[in-house]
């Protein structure tokens, strides 16, 4: 099956695809996605958004939808071996609370606004090859879609949106420009009975753990180790190292109160050095993990991923209202992404290295608390200024 040719092909439908197609869209834009997914599939994920990710979804005009069905969460607990501090969520740049919806419920909704806006999306259909034209520019994809035929679309831009294994970024070429080397292994799953109102994080020497009210009453409860002790511990299977770094990091936390009851499956993400890769060429972008990846130790993946899809749509946007050059605008959108995401990939790679003792990891967390509320006043003057509709 042969598509028409649209302004832009989107490969990727979670957040920073779908959210990259919902501000096109609503700027007039002819935009399809494509997933090799099914709508509504469940993916691993940290499940916290942050201010930023929480001001990007009201900015979108779909936090009623997630606040609907998913706890507000106004406070922050931190607690280092015995030193607990609880920090409340002040209101402050239309924020007033943040948070943890299961990937089930904020995927659709993403994808349901970019389909209420005019893009067309299609779920079943697996890329395999970029089409390029006689001087090498990217002009659209070709794969096979859920029947096996054969699928090929046309587009001015193809945006890779496909993860932290994107193929666009290996059909392209796209280079890591810069690389991390912490990387966490993770273990979580859904608790029912427990009564915890905020994210709760938990750090001991070697380990980490974390509470976050999610949907259907639930808490979303992680444990965290670097990648060497997870691989050398992992063979006595998954749920014995579940329960052991749990023990450590959070010896007395909610999970142990009476009525809790653990979590019929976990869920394991396997430890990843994050990467920045190079994010534009010609006729292409990357958006999301695709270009992006930082350990998910801090939380902030879906909050960068709506930050550099508005970031990625105001350039196509410039670009294809003739106000620069699609070089000009796309490295634009680069050179943001990386002056906004330097100092949160840095201090992400020292938390997630476990190289830290606990005199330590509060000045990290300090550090990291900085970055995201820069990140979040940059976001605030960003959307004073107005320029691509996105509610």
């Amino acid at each position: 099956m042969t598509r028409r040719p649209y302004d832009v092909v989107v490969v990727g439908a979670r957040p920073a695809g779908a959210a990259t197609a919902l501000i096109l869209a609503r700027a007039g834009l002819d935009v399809l996605v494509v997933d090799r997914s099914r709508y509504g599939a469940d993916t691993l994920s940290t499940h916290a958004l942050l201010r930023g990710g929480v001001l990007q979804l009201a900015r979108l005009g779909l936090l009623d939808k997630i606040a609907a069905g998913t706890p507000p969460v106004r406070g922050c607990v931190f607690q280092y071996g015995e030193e607990r501090i609880q920090v409340p969520i002040k209101p402050h740049a239309g924020v007033e609370a943040l948070y943890a919806p299961r990937r089930t419920v904020l995927d659709p909704i993403l994808v349901d606004a970019a389909r209420d806006a005019g893009a067309e999306i299609r779920f079943g259909v697996t890329i395999t090859e970029l089409r390029l034209n006689r001087a090498g520019r990217v002009t659209g994809v070709v794969g096979r879609d859920s029947t096996g035929a054969a699928f090929t679309a046309g587009a001015g831009i193809t945006v890779g949106a496909d993860g932290v294994g994107s193929r666009i970024a290996r059909l392209t070429g796209a280079t890591v420009e810069r690389a991390a080397a912490g990387a966490a292994a993770f273990i979580y799953g859904y608790w029912d009975g427990m009564r915890v109102d905020d994210y709760e994080l938990f750090y001991r020497s070697g380990t980490a753990a974390g509470y976050f009210p999610t949907n259907r009453g639930q808490v979303c409860v992680f444990a965290a180790t670097s990648r060497r002790r997870f691989r050398s511990e992992s063979r006595t299977g998954k749920a014995r190292v579940y329960d052991r770094l749990l023990g450590e990091a959070a010896p007395g936390g909610a999970h142990r109160a009476a009525g809790a009851r653990p979590p019929r499956q976990l869920h394991v993400f396997a430890a990843r050095p994050g990467f920045i890769r190079r994010a534009h060429g010609h006729g292409w972008a990357l958006v999301g993990d695709a270009g992006y990846f930082k350990d998910p130790i801090t939380s902030h993946g879906i909050t960068d991923a709506l930050r550099d899809a508005e970031l990625l749509a105001r350039a196509i946007v410039t670009a294809s209202s003739g106000e620069a050059t699609e070089e000009a605008a796309l490295a634009t959108y680069q050179a943001t992404r990386d002056r906004l995401s330097e100092r949160l990939f840095d201090v992400t790679d020292q938390i997630a290295s476990f190289a830290w003792n606990l005199d330590q990891i509060p000045t990290l967390l300090l550090q990291l608390s900085n970055a995201m509320n820069d990140e979040v006043s940059w976001l605030h003057q960003l959307h004073a200024l107005g320029g691509v509709p996105t509610s």
